[in-house]
């Protein structure tokens, strides 16, 4: 069974400036002499404790303003970052996707780039090879997979990035939101491949600044603010109060009836 346990966790990142980057010097230069005893070095908490649990079936929208700590909370969840105090346990294959361009070598093949890639996220060569023909279909992309990824447009490679992380069967993942800044055409067309794989999952956890994106995937909420878990609930509650609005205020009646949301439901007794 798959689980995330956050228990009373921070991050902490000392910041070494001229003076202080340079241990060594500092500890040698002095006799008899402990670390950290005569330098002070600045710390920046990233992350100040906090706790959750999240368990199978849990789809987790992760909202905040930039540097509110969401980047490091989804790190320190895929096992990149950990908890300076306090404690993360995290059982489950995790598939980690912050970039959709990390793990792509321009000088090889597009087919081959999808192999590297899948391997990056955690699948092994036998499986990618079997979603080769999938990946080519959906990105549409034909010879240009046997050519090399330098001669890829900006779109061509976000359509092979977006394809192979759709493709992959993870029980923990953890997006964040530079997948939703694709081509509106495309990630249109992605839909229903992002739906899939967030099926396939057994705990979701994405990070995005779009509410109409969040509501695609996500049923619930936590919202980070300086580095703090300020609050955590249904996905509509957190962002009512991270916004300070309902979040279905700004939203085409075409998204609300996609969410079986009526708009009287946004005013005060439908007036």
């Amino acid at each position: 069974m798959v689980s995330i346990d956050v228990h009373n966790a921070f991050v902490d990142f000392p910041i070494f400036d001229a003076k202080t980057r340079s241990m060594k010097k500092k500890v040698l230069g002095k006799v008899g002499g402990k670390i950290g005893t005569d330098t002070k070095v600045p710390i920046i908490e990233a992350l100040h404790d906090v706790s959750l649990n999240l368990s199978e079936g849990d789809r987790v929208g992760l909202v905040g303003h930039n540097g509110a700590g969401k980047s490091t909370l989804l790190r320190l969840l895929a096992g990149i970052y950990e908890p300076t105090r306090g404690s993360s346990r995290i059982k489950g294959k995790i598939a980690p996707v912050f970039d959709l361009g990390i793990g792509m070598d321009p000088e090889i093949s597009g087919v081959e780039n999808i192999i590297i890639r899948g391997l990056f996220l955690g699948m092994t060569a036998k499986e990618m090879e079997k979603r080769v023909d999938d990946i080519a279909e959906f990105t549409e992309l034909g010879d240009y997979l046997q050519m090399p990824l330098r001669t890829y447009s900006t779109g061509m490679r976000v359509r092979l990035a977006l394809g192979v992380v759709t493709s992959i069967d993870p029980e923990i993942l953890i997006l964040d939101e530079g997948i939703g800044a694709v081509d509106a055409a495309f990630l249109n067309k992605a839909r229903d491949r992002l739906k899939d794989l967030v099926k396939r999952s057994g705990i979701l956890v994405f990070a995005s600044h779009s509410d109409e994106f969040l509501f695609e995937l996500c049923d619930s909420a936590i919202w980070m603010d300086e580095g703090h878990l300020k609050q955590q609930g249904s996905l509509r509650d957190v962002l009512t109060s991270y916004k300070g609005r309902d979040p279905f205020e700004n939203m085409s009646q075409e998204t609300l009836e996609r969410f079986g949301i009526e708009p009287a439901a946004m005013t005060n007794g439908g007036e």
